[in-house]
């Protein structure tokens, strides 16, 4: 039987390219032990003067928990939308479905300075009315984000929906549930998987938003890849090279639970 293994050339060849990709993460760690005041490789002494400044300067934590806030929001109501659309294609399977899915994911198309400056436009029409949901406000942020995630979580969704054997509906359906019930009671746990993945991915794409964020925020909403942005445009903060540190290992870490889990699952399916 012939084997399925890699072959030595092509191991190489795949090495060789992760390092390649590898290579300006591993750059960023030994910038941020430098002990200048600008981003530069260390000559001689190495300093955890720039992690400290993470400690001491209140503005980092602030952008890191109102990055959370919006990536929590953003992510639950681009997974609850997504999630929504998804049932009902799937379930009714309208006649203008692949018209419907297109319209969804317009914001993949659209240039993303379109969607932003349209974005600006509905933020400072809704602050005329609140001062709380509408432009350089947390909750408007969140509502934009949500705006250019959905589509991402849409996708994920579907894919995770059409894996579904319609028959568990049909009997449901069969045995007299309702609606809400095959929706949410045999469906959706079918795709919980999808939907954590989903939800996940929509929170990454919230957390490192950086370009509509630039439109719809001005010294209110300062989240985490606002304040490096200004850090990096303003003033050469070797900081950022600190916190890009620590955001690399947390992204790690994550991504060594989610192997663990998908390596377990099969084993607990057993």
């Amino acid at each position: 039987m012939r084997s399925s293994r890699p072959g030595p050339v092509i191991l190489i060849l795949a090495t060789a390219v992760a390092l390649f990709l590898l290579m300006p993460l591993v750059a960023v760690v030994p910038v941020s032990f430098t002990p200048a005041r600008f981003l530069s490789m260390p000559t001689g002494t190495l300093s955890l003067r720039h992690y400290q400044a993470l400690i001491e300067n209140p503005a980092w934590a602030e952008s890191i928990l109102l990055s959370l806030r919006i990536g929590i929001l953003s992510s639950f109501i681009a997974t609850l939308l997504a999630t929504l659309f998804g049932l009902g294609i799937w379930m009714y399977q309208p006649r203008f479905s692949a018209l419907l899915i297109g319209f969804v994911l317009l914001p993949l198309i659209v240039p993303p300075v379109v969607s932003a400056m349209t974005l600006y436009f509905l933020m400072t029409a809704l602050s005329a009315f609140n001062n709380w949901i509408g432009y350089d406000t947390w909750i408007g942020v969140a509502l934009a984000h949500a705006v250019m995630i959905t589509p991402f979580a849409v996708v994920l969704i579907l894919v995770s929906l059409y894996q579904v054997d319609r028959r568990i509906d049909l009997a449901a359906r069969g045995l007299g549930a309702n609606l809400a019930t095959r929706a949410f009671r045999v469906i959706v746990p079918n795709i919980r998987f999808g939907i954590a993945t989903a939800a996940l991915l929509s929170f990454v794409l919230s957390w490192e938003e950086i370009g509509v964020t630039l439109f719809i925020t001005s010294i209110n909403a300062i989240t985490l890849p606002r304040l490096m942005w200004m850090g990096l445009r303003d003033n050469i903060d070797p900081a950022i090279a600190a916190i890009s540190v620590l955001l690399i290992i947390v992204t790690a870490l994550i991504l060594g639970v989610r192997m663990i889990v998908e390596r377990r699952r099969p084993n607990d399916a057993q």
